[in-house]
Parts: structure tokens; sequence; C-alpha cells
């Protein structure tokens, strides 16, 4: 791939590593992992032999997400549709909205962005997460399909994803749930772009945002990532892993934000401030790039006052529950997701 290059631009992954004391322990390999590496590691590999982004797309298509052992039915259990909102320039873009069929009027409503390295990916990267949190009845889940780098760089996709969110608040009624009550969740790349809602709700005075779903997130650019305060070793250590390697994320990097600068849009860990941003569930794997980037996160929100829950499930890949949907992480992971939204999700007949 043109955009993958052979050396890291910011660690060095020939030297000698040593685990580092908070979360070095964490990359220790499940043995049900070590058994799926293999079968990851075909599937993975011939999309990134692939010339571009544009090809990567094609070929990974965006099929319904299959559902974990023991999941709800998502044909049964859940209803989709397709809506279009116009971005600022105009252009459409299209949402796809998960509710229960039996879902409760003016529900919670959970705002999602999808993962996939703000390069590939549409709705369904995320797609059973979003069944799960559907098949609540005081939610109603809407997922943006942002355009993607490295067509559309930084920060066009934050740009589509907060003219979604405010055209998701102004037209409530047509989604049947209450604007002053929004969760906004992602997963790997839409766990960036998740905080950074938060962040410019907080900072332009939209309210109604009131918790934050961020899992597997990237929160930093390497380039700034502030080593001083927080460990910072999981790009090292688990530098090989199949689903997503450095030099891969690296390659993302690069396609997103070529040229980056200081910015909280792209890196909410630079945020001026953390304070006054809604309560966080953050899940992170322990054999992941992203892992250190996630904890980082946590102590941030925390040392600013923020509730936030952290995570984090040793040696497992970055998105484990939806590349290996059997590990037994993935039916505690799903659990403690559910318990956040339940916790903080209401409707009209059930107001907390």
């Amino acid at each position: 791939m043109e955009y993958l290059k052979d050396k890291s631009e910011y660690f060095n992954l020939d030297g000698d590593f040593k685990p580092l004391p908070k979360y070095g322990h964490l990359s220790e390999k499940t043995p049900e992992y070590i058994a799926a590496e293999p079968a990851l590691d075909a599937v993975y590999s011939p999309l990134w032999a692939l010339p571009d982004f544009a090809a990567f797309r094609q070929a990974a298509g965006d099929p319904d997400a299959a559902m974990p052992p023991g999941g709800p039915d998502r044909y049964r259990d859940v209803t989709t549709e397709l809506l279009q909102f116009p971005a600022r320039d105009g252009h459409l873009n299209e949402l796809r909205v998960y509710k229960s069929p039996n879902v409760a009027p003016d529900a919670t409503l959970v705002y999602r962005m999808h993962g996939g390295g703000f390069a590939i990916g549409r709705h369904e990267v995320d797609g059973a997460e979003n069944v799960y949190a559907a098949t609540n009845t005081d939610i109603v889940v809407v997922s943006v399909d942002y355009r993607l780098a490295p067509e559309f760089p930084f920060p066009r996709p934050v740009e589509d994803c907060y003219d979604g969110l405010l055209w998701c608040k102004n037209n409530a009624k047509t989604l049947g749930i209450n604007p002053e009550k929004i969760i906004v969740a992602g997963s790997s790349a839409g766990a960036n772009l998740a905080p950074v809602m938060a962040l410019m709700a907080r900072e332009n005075g939209i309210t109604g945002v009131i918790a934050q779903i961020l899992h597997f997130p990237t929160v930093c650019y390497p380039k700034f990532f502030p080593r001083d305060k927080y460990e910072y070793g999981s790009y090292i250590q688990n530098s090989e892993n199949p689903v997503l390697s450095t030099l891969r994320m690296e390659a993302f990097f690069r396609s997103y934000n070529p040229d980056p600068k200081p910015d909280y849009r792209h890196s909410p860990l630079l945020a001026e401030s953390l304070a006054n941003l809604p309560p966080a569930l953050i899940q992170c794997a322990g054999y992941d790039v992203l892992r250190d980037d996630a904890f980082a996160y946590a102590e941030a929100l925390k040392a600013a006052g923020v509730d936030a829950e952290i995570y984090g499930y040793q040696g497992v890949p970055h998105c484990f529950p939806a590349v290996t949907p059997t590990h037994p992480s993935t039916p505690v992971f799903y659990k403690r997701f559910n318990s956040f939204l339940k916790k903080h999700a209401t409707s009209s007949g059930q107001e907390k």
C-alpha cells in the first residue's frame, strides 16, 4: 500500500524494549487469542497489500456485523433505516438508525462514529455494538457515515460528525429522541471523534451530551503525546499485532492528517481543559498499540474531575469483540457496555 512505510516515524521498534510497569503486563496474549492470531493475519495482510485505501474499502465492503454467540438477533430485535443530512458544504451524508421495534418515545440518542482509521469502514464496522445498544428500548442509535481520508482529510470527518450531531438535535422529533439526552460513542477512530464531539459541544455551548463511550480510542497523535505525563509503551510492545500494527496505525494517521499541528480536534488529550465533560466509559485491549492512549485519557479525565470508568482486557487485540467474538472477554465487554448504557439512557417512560 502506498501509505505504508517500512520504518516507524515515532518509535524505535528495533531496540531492546522492556514492558513498562503500569500496563505492560496486559500485552501477554491469552491462549484463545494465540489460537486465533494466524487466521486474523490471513484476513488483514491481503487488505494491507492492496494499493490504496480506496481498494481496501472496496475489498472490505460493509456487510452486516456478525453477532457474538448468545447476542441479540439483529434482524428480529432491531430495525434499521437510512436517512441523510446536509453537511455545512451541502454534501449529503448518510445516517443509519438502529432501534428496537418497541422503542419508547423521547429515547436517549446514542450518536455513533464508526472505526476504521478515518480511512475505511461505514456503519457496520461497529454494527454489533449498535445492535446491542438498540435492543435497549430507551435508546435510538444513529450512526454517521462521515467522509473518509485521504480524499477528505482532517478536519472534514470532524466537521461531518459535528454537523450530524447538530442535525440530530434539530430533528429530534423525526428520530424519536430527547435532544437533551445524547451519548456520544465510538470505537477506534470513532473513539477519537466521540470525545472530540463532547469537547466541541462544551466549547460551543451545545447542551445535551450526557455521557461518552470510548472503545479502543486513539486520543493523541504520537508526535504530540505527552510522554512525560503518561506511560507510553504499547506502540512498541504491541507493534506487530496483525489487527492493527504500529506501521499500519501510522499509515492511518498520515492519511487523515499528513501535516498535523497540535489541535484537540484530532488529539483530545491535548485539550486545554477536560473539566466539565460528561462521564465516560473507556474499554481497551491489552495487546493493542492504542492501549496506552486509553489509559492516558482515563487518567486525564479523572484528574479533571470527570467520572471515567476504564477497563483493559489482557492479551487481546484491537477491537477484539468484533474480530474474536468467541473470546471469553467478549461477553464481559458487552456486559459493561450495556450496564453503562442502562445507567445513563432514559426515555419519557423512564426518567431518572
